[in-house]
């Protein structure tokens, strides 16, 4: 019952080119920068990956990005990474834009078993109806568009339906576990990582705070363990390494003061 691994390196050596990867956070928040940075490390390539967004500020899944190792994201925003767009709008990256909350519930439907299920957010838009540009020719063409979905009518309103998420991996950052997996996270890094972590076959975790199995009130878990195979304790070093993504202050009053 004790998944705890000694090193994150050793935590994604079974990681191959090609895997696919749910991956938690949102922006700067609950990313698990630690893993992303082993697996850069192990120079693995071709990763397909499922996350909010794809980095930022050159942190989290940016550093992959950036060295060219995603060859496709499933994600619901781009937001200010420039170089998210511009491999997209350059045909180097295959991109899956879908809505946040379909999202959300695709990785929570296949952690949970469930294949697909219907909801009301696209219908009458190219969510449903197909033709999102998922890759570019480089020149502004479209050479590979999204299918159509299938949409249904319940009691007079029309539904699309959406396929459950599984991934080979998944990587997730929480603010305490236990060595059997049991998880407890932050705030508002309790946003993608408990979907993103039911969502994985194999599911690695690092944890700031890492504690004996009991002292976690199974009343305070986020994620119970058996969704979690690996755990990775973190440094106070690297739990502390937390980013500001915009930073902005007030300016002063005329008698000196900070307006607040």
């Amino acid at each position: 019952m004790d998944k705890v691994v000694a090193t994150a390196l050793e935590a994604v050596a079974d990681v191959p080119d090609g895997a696919t990867l749910a991956v938690g956070g949102f922006g700067l928040s609950g990313v698990p920068n630690v893993l992303i940075e082993a697996l850069h490390e192990r120079g693995v390539r071709e990763l397909g990956v499922v996350s909010n967004n794809c980095g930022a500020m050159e942190s989290g899944l940016a550093v992959l990005l950036a060295a060219g190792r995603i060859a496709r994201v499933t994600g619901s925003y781009i937001g200010a990474n420039k170089e998210f767009a511009r491999q997209y709008l350059a045909g180097e990256l295959e991109v899956e834009m879908i809505p946040q909350g379909t999202l959300a519930e695709r990785l929570r439907a296949g952690g949970a078993g469930i294949p697909a299920f219907y909801t009301p957010a696209g219908v009458g838009t190219q969510v449903a109806e197909g033709g999102l540009p998922w890759r570019y020719d480089g020149a502004g063409g479209v050479t590979l568009a999204s299918p159509p979905k299938e949409v249904r009518d319940f009691d007079g309103t029309p539904y699309v339906l959406e396929r459950g998420i599984r991934t080979d991996f998944a990587l997730v950052r929480a603010a305490k576990g236990d060595r059997h997996g049991n998880l407890v996270f932050n705030k508002s890094a309790r946003n993608f990582n408990p979907l993103a972590a039911m969502a994985g076959r194999v599911t690695i975790a690092e944890v700031e705070e890492l504690v004996e199995p009991g002292a976690i009130d199974p009343d305070a878990v986020h994620l119970p363990g058996v969704f979690v195979q690996r755990v990775v304790a973190l440094s106070p070093a690297q739990a502390n390494a937390k980013m500001i993504e915009k930073r902005t202050v007030s300016a002063p009053a005329a008698d000196g003061r900070v307006s607040g």
